[in-house]
């Protein structure tokens, strides 16, 4: 498969020349061999704008996604050379495709890379080291904002579907994201080389010891490096999905909320990838105009109003149009009691949302919601709240975070909670989730569990559902089938706009 794609890359080339003037009207592209960290061989497509002089231009870096090649943006690098100017370095990751070397989970070397490719461009492009910005999506995105902690050159970055804390996405409360990291896995082989520090995440994972790969994520997680980002001054903008099923959004709203330079956060429908996939290609994106605007303004210097706009930008999860904030939402909250229960823990319901994957792409493209028969779900197998009736509906947006007493009896159980919107027929559509693993039979405690953040308009008349299951496919399950969980007085408070 390998070779399939650097023949493809050599015909391209070939076709285009190298480089080519006016492959598209205002720019040029060339396929070039960029020597990274060791001397590392980093295949690029390098986008140069024509007609307007020599330069030196401002420079956009783009390392490629994870098990995605270089063509990855070349489509919206050629629009951004053409409209803006930019010199735009879209390449393929090390250890993935074309490129030298092994994947290292954005480790050192990786993120090395990134300054070697602003080397290269400043020496051989002619780029300006003085206006230097990264993109990218996903493991890009993760890149960019290693890269601009590391790297002073670097004015502004835009990280899309990205991660900031690395164990907080794939581990949650200590809980294994078992499809993302299934996929992550099967990717990786598929397209690249892994190195020793993804071999050994892999076997640990296999062996059920992931907790032992926790370690390797403070320094590949931005969320480490937020000091030496701000003290960089680096302007960073961000757009995720709400249904990300591999880098959820509460992470990167957090995250954002620590960044003290120029800032933007930009959440909407969809999932991994899906909300920015279309403006890679080059294609109308509202991201990607907004990617623009924020190397225009804090890459090139123009003022082009911004930074005066409100900076948190929220589309809700169910459709509407975006809502803008100063700060992430923080306002009233309406808090649900849930009375006491008992369940039987390691059996399957219809409440789980193994579909999310699936489902949030199709959000992404047709607003379909992962949907659940409230009256359907066994009550012996999962715990059901039910809140009162929205008469004039009402629009969540923030955290929703639980308080919850709990007793397992058995000494490991992990416990999934969803939140609904119902309908007067008992139909549910899922608005938010998360799960969290509970040691100690026998032993009551209680749990602050904060669900991902979202917005979601509630219909005129609907009502809130809490479910809470103890067994869900999208992750590892450690619940023991029989075993019971009891829960105690708790509750649910649900943040409105």
């Amino acid at each position: 498969m390998r070779r399939s794609l650097v023949s493809v890359l050599v015909l391209l080339t070939t076709l285009l020349g190298a480089p080519v003037a006016n492959a598209a009207p205002g720019s040029s592209i060339s396929y070039k061999s960029i020597s990274g960290v060791g001397g590392t061989t980093l295949k690029a497509f390098v986008v140069e704008p024509t007609g307007i002089g020599n330069g030196p231009f401002p420079l956009l870096v783009m390392p490629s996604s994870w098990a995605v090649p270089n063509i990855e943006y070349v489509g919206a690098a050629a629009k951004l050379a053409k409209e803006s100017g930019y010199v735009v370095v879209s390449y393929t990751s090390r250890g993935f495709w074309d490129s030298g070397g092994e994947i290292d989970i954005a480790g050192p070397d990786t993120v090395g890379d990134v300054s070697k490719v602003i080397d290269w461009a400043v020496a051989n492009a002619h780029a300006d080291g003085t206006k230097v910005g990264v993109a990218g999506i996903s493991y890009g995105a993760g890149q960019s904002l290693l890269a601009a902690a590391a790297d002073k050159r670097i004015k502004a970055a835009a990280a899309l579907s990205t991660w900031t804390d690395l164990a907080r996405s794939l581990y949650p409360y200590s809980t294994v994201n078992k499809q993302a990291v299934e996929v992550l896995l099967a990717a990786g082989h598929a397209t690249g080389r892994p190195g020793p520090v993804l071999n050994e995440a892999e076997d640990a994972y296999r062996d059920g010891r992931f907790w032992e790969v926790v370690p390797i994520s403070a320094g590949r997680s931005a969320a480490s490096k937020i000091d030496q980002i701000n003290a960089n001054g680096t302007a960073v903008m961000i757009g995720n999905a709400w249904n990300d099923g591999i880098f959820a959004p509460g992470q990167v709203a957090d995250f954002y909320s620590k960044l003290t330079g120029p800032k933007r956060l930009m959440l909407s429908p969809g999932d991994h990838a899906t909300a920015e996939l279309f403006g890679a290609a080059g294609l109308p994106n509202e991201i990607w105009e907004s990617v623009g605007r924020w190397f225009d303004r804090y890459v090139k210097g123009a003022a082009n109003g911004i930074d005066a706009e409100q900076p948190v930008q929220l589309k809700p999860n169910n459709g509407g149009t975006w809502k803008k904030f100063g700060a992430w939402p923080a306002g009233a909250a309406d808090t649900m009691q849930l009375d006491s229960k008992k369940i039987y823990a390691g059996w399957n319901t219809v409440a789980d949302s193994g579909t999310i994957l699936l489902s949030g792409a199709l959000q992404g493209f047709l607003n379909i919601p992962t949907g659940v028969g409230l009256p359907f779900v066994d009550r012996n197998l999962a715990g059901v709240w039910s809140g009162p009736q929205y008469w004039s509906g009402a629009t969540i947006a923030g955290t929703p975070k639980l308080k919850l007493t709990v007793t397992p009896s058995a000494e490991t159980t992990t416990l999934f909670a969803y939140l609904y919107e119902v309908g007067p027929l008992g139909l549910g559509s899922l608005i938010t989730h998360k799960p969290v693993k509970v040691t100690g039979a026998g032993r009551t405690q209680t749990l602050d569990v904060e669900l991902e953040p979202t917005v979601w308009n509630v219909g005129a008349g609907d009502r809130l559902a809490l479910v809470i299951d103890t067994v869900d496919p999208r992750y590892l399950s450690e619940s023991t089938r029989g075993s019971t969980v009891t829960f105690g007085p708790s509750s649910l408070t649900v943040p409105k706009a």
